[in-house]
């Protein structure tokens, strides 16, 4: 028998039973779909973080304080003297307040630095302008507030520049409106406002700063950075650990390292369902096997050949893994999109999930085939023959 008759013979008895076929190939197609969906969902988790820390700025180096050990201004001209491989450094100092407009109030983050924050975070004014060294110096109470902001205080489409908004009790001129930038990391990035820090500093009633923002000036000058920038700290405060410095490569690639791992447990979570739709598959053949076995005994008193009954078997549980895995793949495109829409995430359909899951449910049919089809190639073919 040529490929074409057995496979034309094996479509025939799979469409003879066509809702037992059907819920055969169920459990594959959940099996691929679910392993695409989670996939799409754990990508997409990785690309949505990936992107958050690529906006934060290029280049981005953070030096925060730990324990006892403290950050202050006068570190800033220190650091660009001695570290030739960073070009910029600003301050942060960050609270909660409610601020208040008229009758309109909003709880947000303050956030006071320094001029040079829109080069070393990546950030544009829509309207307006940033503030000056010199209201810094003289302590102006001037705001930049985020999209958020501004419609929260003042509406949909208003023009906040020159009003006058009050921040822990105190009258700030808004002289800016940040450009939009949306969510990052489950935190909405509009939902702040920048002041100087010196008047920030006078507003949280302490002069520490919160931690510092360094740009470095290429890649691998970030890594030369790092270390130079921990060894000046480690001198200054005499251990190791009295500061934590993190460049925008070493965030990447833990998250990158973390995503990939929670995105593999998620595959293969779901692949143990193709697993158990394996099982489903050999049980059916088998039975199938059983219903059938007078037929199988009737070809073999014909001539069929052992190879014959066996590659028979062997593709009906072929088709129906690779039928079941074609459905799963638009079950798990579905899923996917209807998870972004409905959950908001982010998802990333990746072909490489499409073919693994695929292949691994052809495997799963191929590797669950071949001991029913061993069992049908194997009857005696009197013993088949005397069955009822």
């Amino acid at each position: 028998m040529n490929f074409w008759e057995i496979f034309r013979m094996s479509s025939t008895s799979l469409r003879g039973n066509k809702m037992r076929s059907f819920l055969t190939a169920l459990g594959i197609i959940i099996g691929v779909g679910a392993v695409i969906a989670l996939i799409s969902v754990g990508q997409g988790a990785s690309k949505n973080i990936s992107d958050s820390i690529a906006n934060m700025g290029s280049n981005l180096i953070i030096v925060s304080p730990q324990r006892n050990s403290r950050l202050n201004m006068e570190d800033i001209p220190d650091l660009l003297e001695r570290v030739p491989t960073i070009s910029h450094v600003v301050p942060s100092v960050t609270f909660n307040s409610t601020v208040k407009w008229q009758s309109n109030t909003h709880s947000t983050s303050i956030e006071g630095t320094s001029v040079d924050f829109p080069e070393v975070r990546n950030i544009k004014v829509a309207g307006g302008r940033f503030f000056t060294e010199t209201e810094t110096a003289s302590r102006t109470k001037v705001a930049i507030i985020g999209q958020t902001v501004a419609t929260e205080l003042f509406g949909e489409g208003a023009r906040p520049l020159g009003e006058t908004i009050l921040i822990n009790g105190q009258s700030f001129t808004v002289i800016g409106l940040l450009e939009k930038k949306g969510s990052s990391m489950g935190r909405d990035t509009d939902d702040i406002i920048l002041i100087p820090v010196s008047v920030a500093q006078r507003l949280s009633g302490s002069q520490r700063i919160g931690s510092f923002y360094i740009k470095a000036k290429g890649p691998k000058e970030a890594e030369l950075a790092v270390e130079h920038i921990t060894a000046i700290y480690d001198a200054k405060f005499r251990r190791e650990d009295s500061i934590r410095v993190t460049s925008q490569d070493e965030l990447l690639e833990t998250i990158n390292t973390t995503t990939k791992t929670f995105t593999f447990m998620l595959g293969a979570i779901a692949g143990i369902s193709l697993l158990v739709g394996g099982i489903g598959i050999m049980n059916i053949m088998l039975v199938s096997v059983t219903e059938r076995t007078r037929e199988i005994g009737i070809r073999k008193a014909l001539g069929a050949k052992r190879r014959d009954i066996m590659a028979q078997f062997i593709v009906e549980s072929i088709f129906l893994s690779t039928s079941g895995g074609v459905f799963g793949i638009f079950l798990g495109i579905g899923l996917s999109k209807a998870i972004a829409n409905i959950a908001g995430w982010i998802t990333v359909i990746s072909p490489t999930a499409i073919i693994i899951s695929f292949l691994f449910a052809l495997g799963v049919g191929l590797f669950f085939g071949v001991y029913p089809a061993y069992k049908a190639a194997h009857l005696d073919p009197i013993e088949a023959l005397r069955h009822e």
